[in-house]
C-alpha cells in the first residue's frame, strides 16, 4: 500500500482555513489600517492584493497537475503563477512602447531607461601575448556567474525533456540562432571558443550528462513509499522527508519522433517552442530595458524551470496516449500561450531589430538546412511508405502467381486457392 509521507489533514486543501484567514486579512486592512493618501502606493497594494487573492483561490480549488510531490499545492500554486503572468503580459502588449517600458518602475524605479552600450565579442585570442600580467585573461573574464547557470539550466531542462538527442539537438541549434542573430543583439556576439567549447562542450554538455545520469537512477528507483510515522529509526525518518522531493513514480519519455509524421512534428514543435522561449529572455531584456543581471531576469527562469517539467509531461501524455488525454493540459497551453505573448511584445516594441536582415551566407545556410529537413520528412513519411507499399504488393502478387503456378503444375486447375485469387483479382478489378 502506497503512503504519502504528510498526514491526511496536511494533504486536504484547507478551503475553509484558507477563507477564513483571507476573509480576517481583508477584515484588517479594512477596519483597523488607515489608508495612505498615496494613490501610486495604494495602486500597488490593491494589484498585489488582487494576485495574492487569486493565488490563495487556485492553490485551493484548482485542478491537479500530472505530479504530486513535494505537495499537490506547490503545482497548484505555480499554475496559478502562470495565469497572472500571462496576464501581465497581455498588459504589457496592449501599452504603447514608452508606456510599457515606463510601467515597469512601478516594478523597479531603476527600470524604464535605456541599456549601455557593452561590448560582448572584443579580443578572442585563448592566449593572448599582449599581456604578460595574465595571457589567458580572455578566460577568466568568461567564467563569471553565467557558467554555472548555464550547467543549472541544461541539468534542469535535460530533467524536463528526458531525452538526450532532443537535449543536444537544443543546445547546438541555439548556438547557431546566436551566430545568427548577432548582428540583432550585441550580447550574441561570442566568440568560437565561448560558443562550443563554454557552451556547448562544457556547460551545456556536462549539464545533459549530469542529467541523464540523474534520470537514470530515477529509473532504477524503487517507488514504494511507506508513512513517515510507519518507520522506526530517526535516519529513516530524514531520509523519507528528503525523498518526498523525488517523484512519486517514474514515466520514462519515449518520444520517438520517426514512428510517425504526428510525432515528428509534434518534436519539432517542441524544439521550436524551446529555442522560441530562450530567445524570448534575451530579447525581452533587450526591448523592456532590463539588464541581465536584473532579478525580474532570474524569477522568470525560476518560473520557466517550475512549469516547464510540468508542460513536458502534459505534452508527452498527450502524444502518448491521445484517445485518453483528448486535450492538451492545462500548464502546457499555458506556457505555449505566454511564449507566444513574449514574442508578440518582442515584435510590437522592437520591429526594426526584428526586421534587420539576415547576412547572405546566413540566409543560405538556414535554407539549406530548412530544405534538408523538408525532404528527409518527404522521404520518411511519404516516399520511404509508398515504396514499402509498393513492395509489398509486388511481394504478394508474386506469392500468388507461385502458388498458382504450382497448382497448375499439380493438375488442380479449380482449386479454392485459384477461386479466391480470382475473385480477389475481381474485385480488385471493380475496385
Amino acid at each position: 500500500m502506497l503512503i504519502f509521507v504528510f498526514p491526511l489533514n496536511c494533504r486536504r486543501a484547507h478551503t475553509l482555513t484558507v477563507l477564513f484567514s483571507l476573509t480576517c486579512a481583508l477584515g484588517y486592512v479594512t477596519l483597523l489600517e488607515e489608508t495612505p493618501q498615496d494613490t501610486a502606493y495604494n495602486t500597488k497594494r490593491g494589484i498585489v492584493a488582487s494576485i495574492l487573492v487569486f493565488l490563495c483561490f487556485g492553490v485551493t480549488q484548482a485542478k491537479d497537475g500530472p505530479f504530486s510531490r513535494p505537495h499537490p499545492a506547490y503545482w497548484r500554486f505555480w499554475l496559478c503563477v502562470s495565469v497572472v503572468y500571462e496576464l501581465f503580459l497581455i498588459f504589457i502588449l496592449f501599452q504603447t512602447v514608452h508606456d510599457g517600458r515606463q510601467f515597469m518602475k512601478y516594478i523597479d524605479p531603476n527600470l524604464g531607461v535605456p541599456l549601455p552600450e557593452r561590448d560582448y565579442g572584443g579580443n578572442c585570442l585563448i592566449y593572448d601575448p599582449g599581456n604578460e600580467t595574465d595571457p589567458y585573461h580572455n578566460i577568466w573574464d568568461k567564467l563569471d556567474g553565467f557558467v554555472p547557470a548555464h550547467f543549472l539550466g541544461w541539468y534542469l531542462k535535460t530533467l524536463m525533456i528526458r531525452d538526450w538527442w532532443m537535449c543536444m539537438i537544443i543546445s547546438v541549434m541555439f548556438e547557431f540562432l546566436e551566430y545568427s542573430l548577432e548582428h540583432q543583439l550585441p550580447n550574441f556576439s561570442e566568440c568560437w571558443w565561448d560558443h562550443w567549447i563554454m557552451d556547448v562542450i562544457i556547460c551545456n554538455g556536462l549539464g545533459i550528462y549530469c542529467g541523464m545520469k540523474t534520470l537514470s537512477w530515477l529509473s532504477l528507483k524503487t517507488y514504494k513509499w511507506q508513512g513517515l510515522w510507519n518507520i522506526p529509526t530517526y535516519k529513516g525518518k530524514m531520509k523519507r522527508i528528503v525523498f518526498q522531493f523525488t517523484p512519486y513514480s517514474w514515466v520514462k519519455f519515449e518520444w520517438k519522433p520517426a514512428s510517425s509524421l504526428r510525432r515528428w512534428l509534434a518534436v519539432c514543435g517542441i524544439i521550436f517552442i524551446f529555442l522560441l522561449a530562450e530567445l524570448n529572455t534575451f530579447y525581452l531584456k533587450f526591448v523592456l530595458w532590463m539588464p541581465p543581471e536584473h532579478y525580474l531576469v532570474l524569477l522568470r527562469l525560476v518560473f520557466f524551470v517550475n512549469v516547464g517539467g510540468v508542460a513536458m509531461r502534459e505534452i508527452y501524455d498527450f502524444m502518448d496516449d491521445p484517445k485518453f488525454y483528448k486535450k492538451l493540459g492545462q500548464q502546457a497551453w499555458l506556457v505555449a500561450a505566454i511564449t507566444a505573448t513574449e514574442f508578440l511584445i518582442v515584435v510590437k516594441y522592437d520591429p526594426y531589430t526584428l526586421t534587420l536582415s539576415l547576412p547572405f551566407y546566413i540566409t543560405q545556410c538556414w535554407i539549406l538546412g530548412i530544405i534538408l529537413v523538408l525532404t528527409w520528412t518527404m522521404w520518411r513519411f511519404f516516399i520511404r511508405d509508398i515504396t514499402m507499399r509498393y513492395k509489398e504488393i509486388r511481394r504478394q502478387k508474386q506469392e500468388h502467381r507461385h502458388e498458382k503456378d504450382k497448382c497448375l503444375s499439380n493438375g488442380d486447375r479449380h482449386s479454392p486457392i485459384l477461386d479466391e485469387q480470382s475473385g480477389n483479382e475481381l474485385r480488385e478489378g471493380k475496385l
